[in-house]
């Protein structure tokens, strides 16, 4: 499978710097099979750009959200594939215990904050509420679970025959454990990374940062590190940066992490990157 990075959260220029290295959109990757179908991680602003990408001939498209936080569905409304009539959308997301995940939706794309409602859309869009477990879609295997971030999130794990990936983009598996990473087994998302030849992670915080996020939902570098390290996985990609860190943060904390002892080969993650699994 191909993989490429349109929205990493975003981050700040460097003083002087006329462009953003590390990117400005949030949330959004792109997953092709080598069948030429399309899986999509997240709808943050990236989706966007993605979408202008996608070519005419492709007749399906599923999306697969990670929750309903704003910064993970803001550029659904903006994803010019849901406009084509040709077109067959499947929308995947959190199960609630108050409210389908289509009911969800709607109250964003609806006005008064969007001025075309879900119902409303031209493409031809199913909307399911993620089962636990594995299912498939196409050729892709997939397997989700809840994930330790604030309100319902699920995490995925991808496979075919080239390869398996691990998307948790939000997720905090420190919290509660008081020997982490030392027992996995009781790590939160630990099944879903467990040997993957890469894992899309969040890295929100530096070290010193994340005590004073507690709780909120993200973990630090070294976290994301160790978290990696105990899974087995073949390469960690860093993603969700903290929209205040500036490239030269975001620099300065991977420099702290490449030394050749580490568990795992540590990659940044860049808006525009992309690599085969």
């Amino acid at each position: 499978m191909k993989v490429e990075l349109w929205g990493t959260r975003g981050s700040l220029a460097s003083p002087g710097a006329d462009t953003v290295r590390y990117g400005g959109n949030t949330s959004c990757v792109e997953v092709r099979g080598d069948d030429g179908s399309l899986l999509v991680l997240d709808a943050g602003t990236g989706i966007r750009c993605l979408g202008a990408s996608v070519e005419p001939g492709l007749r399906r498209i599923d999306l697969l959200i990670t929750h309903l936080h704003m910064d993970h569905i803001q550029g659904l409304g903006f994803f010019s594939p849901l406009f084509r009539p040709d077109l067959e959308v499947h929308i995947w997301g959190p199960p609630s215990t108050t409210l389908d995940l289509r009911a969800r939706l709607s109250r964003y794309l609806s006005p008064p904050l969007f001025p075309v409602r879900l119902r409303d859309l031209p493409s031809r869009v199913t909307v399911h509420d993620t089962p636990s477990g594995r299912f498939a879609i196409g050729r892709f295997e997939l397997e989700a679970a809840l994930v330790c971030h604030p309100g319902p999130t699920v995490g995925y794990r991808i496979s075919d025959a080239a390869g398996s990936l691990a998307y948790l983009p939000d997720h905090e598996p420190a919290l509660g454990v008081r020997d982490f990473p030392q027992e996995p087994e009781w790590t939160s998302g630990f099944d879903l990374a467990r040997g993957v030849d890469v894992l899309i992670h969040d890295t929100q915080y530096t070290a010193g940062e994340y005590h004073e996020h507690v709780g909120w939902g993200h973990s630090s570098l070294d976290q994301a590190v160790a978290f990696a390290g105990a899974a087995g996985v073949g390469r960690l990609v860093t993603f969700h940066h903290d929209p205040d860190h500036s490239d030269a943060k975001l620099d300065a904390m991977l420099a702290t992490v490449q030394p050749a002892s580490l568990p795992v080969a540590v990659v940044p993650g860049c808006e525009g990157t992309s690599f085969r699994v």
